[in-house]
């Protein structure tokens, strides 16, 4: 990989859970002087909402805490993101499990030193008793969602520092 660490988020449609995590974490980086070594982005493992900008609930909600979401649309994730990506972080299980398939299907190194972590978003927060991030599409709880993706980003931030030393 190179000297850039590239941290991809996903969920299912990339408008509310991905790219509210894209978009913290691109704020934490910032703060902390780390754009140039740190490049964040979101995908969904599924195509509804291609080209559209980030859910109105998430939208409302990073306006509210000052975080910018200028620029963003949904994208859907593909082989090359397995390539691309030093982090890809999938908001549940089922993201996990589609978002292996489609890189299983664009690869053959299957385990080969330089693949990326791949891993489910809630791991990095072992004592929250949950393993998916609840889908605001559907619940309509942003709030919940928004302060365990803040916790989540810092929680990465501070794995990526350790493991980059950055």
């Amino acid at each position: 990989m190179s000297a850039t660490t590239n941290v991809l988020f996903v969920c299912l449609g990339n408008i509310c859970r991905s790219p509210m995590a894209e978009a913290v974490m691109r704020h934490l980086v910032k703060q902390e002087g780390l754009e140039e070594a740190i490049k964040v982005d979101s995908a969904g493992t599924g195509d509804w909402h291609l080209g559209h900008p980030p859910h109105e609930g998430t939208r409302k909600l990073l306006d509210h805490h000052g975080i910018t979401y200028e620029g963003m649309t949904a994208r859907q994730v593909n082989g090359g993101d397995f390539n691309g990506f030093d982090y890809i972080v999938c908001m549940d299980a089922k993201n996990l499990k589609d978002a292996k398939a489609v890189f299983q299907a664009a690869s053959d190194r299957n385990g080969a030193e330089g693949d990326p972590a791949v891993f489910t978003f809630m791991e990095l927060l072992p004592g929250h008793g949950i393993s998916d991030v609840p889908d605001p599409y559907y619940s309509g709880n942003f709030e919940e969602v928004y302060e365990l993706v803040e916790a989540g980003c810092k929680a990465l931030l501070g794995r990526i520092r350790a493991e980059k030393n950055l």
